[in-house]
């Protein structure tokens, strides 16, 4: 049974799992018995203990915000972020981060002294620790783009994890440092050719990881297609892709489609077409439309098949049928009146 004596006691993993265990105890009315232990737990000697403790300021909070703002405990969550143990640094991060995203105002106060002390945390944590780190990051805006560039080349080793999270976390702190970076192009330009084989390599992940990281790369080509312009084919569908990868890999394709290699895409979508799942195939028809809005050079190409999508659209699971005629024959149907 927990004591509150068991918080000091001289093994530290006995005043660590005293501390968890306070943060189990989610009844209110005792919850002002658990201050002194915890205020005492966030400077101990061990940093196992400190550690431990960030984490039940948390649910402390979640239980009582005003007890945790009055006792000052958020304020040691910020001065724990400069703590001289990686652990308890990410931990607090971690701590004020949830924190914040259930408070009415903004917890973490980031300047330059923070943001280095976190870097430098960033090289000894353990991966879901950078992941917490980096998350905090991507919310500082440097004051120059001198200072955006440091910090772009301190978390760009991040990018070579064997840990996806970290490195899609590590993503979205370069896109954000680039957005600022305005002047020295050649700066930007060499980001952007770092961060193509990282989302590459992705791909070559478990389906449900190819999933979160085709879902980041969507939003990553939107703002910036140019990193991804020449990996075209990676997006292209394999046989064995379950059917949400297939979708997601569909829509990128689209958004990278350009002048250059759209008769490319044009003949991998007539392949996809053929195949036996109906909704893979009505979104193949669809995209195949879409080309030709967004490269005028394929509209004639495409005209046939954006009039068939809309029959489709009006007879759902009646004509499918006449799907790999109509990419068999597509290229012979010069006239528009024939199509």
């Amino acid at each position: 049974m927990f004591s509150l004596q068991d918080c000091l006691d001289p093994n530290p993993l006995i005043r660590a799992l005293a501390v968890r265990t306070m943060g189990c105890i989610r009844v209110d009315k005792i919850t002002e018995y658990l201050c002194e232990p915890l205020r005492t737990c966030l400077k101990d000697e061990d940093p196992y203990v400190r550690k431990t403790a960030a984490v039940c300021v948390v649910k402390l909070y979640d239980i009582n915000p005003q007890l945790v703002e009055d006792q000052g405990f958020l304020d040691q969550l910020q001065a724990l972020m400069s703590d001289s143990n990686p652990m308890v640094v990410a931990n607090a991060v971690a701590a004020l981060t949830e924190i914040n995203s259930i408070s009415s105002k903004p917890l973490i106060e980031m300047n330059i002294q923070t943001v280095n002390k976190l870097l430098t945390a960033l090289n000894e944590c353990t991966e879901w620790g950078q992941v917490f780190i980096l998350d905090s990051l991507a919310s500082y805006t440097p004051k120059d783009e001198r200072e955006a560039q440091s910090i772009c080349e301190r978390v760009t080793p991040r990018l070579a994890h064997a840990n996806a999270a970290v490195v899609l976390s590590a993503i979205k702190v370069l896109m954000g440092l680039m957005e600022l970076i305005v002047e020295d192009v050649d700066f930007v330009n060499m980001l952007t050719k770092k961060l193509a084989p990282p989302l590459v390599t992705l791909l070559s992940a478990e389906p449900e990881i190819q999933y979160v990281a085709l879902r980041n790369i969507n939003l990553i080509v939107q703002k910036r297609p140019d990193i991804l312009k020449q990996e075209m084919k990676v997006f292209f569908v394999k046989y064995n892709d379950p059917i949400y990868v297939k979708m997601e890999k569909l829509d990128i394709m689209i958004r990278l489609a350009s002048q250059a290699n759209v008769a490319q895409v044009l003949a991998e979508l007539k392949e996809y077409a053929t195949e036996v799942d109906v909704d893979f195939v009505r979104k193949s028809v669809r995209a195949i439309g879409r080309c030709a809005i967004k490269v005028e050079a394929s509209a004639e190409r495409c005209e046939a098949v954006v009039v068939i999508k809309d029959i489709f659209r009006k007879y759902p699971n009646k004509y499918e049928s006449i799907i790999s005629t109509l990419c068999e024959n597509l290229d012979t149907l010069d006239e528009p009146e024939a199509r």
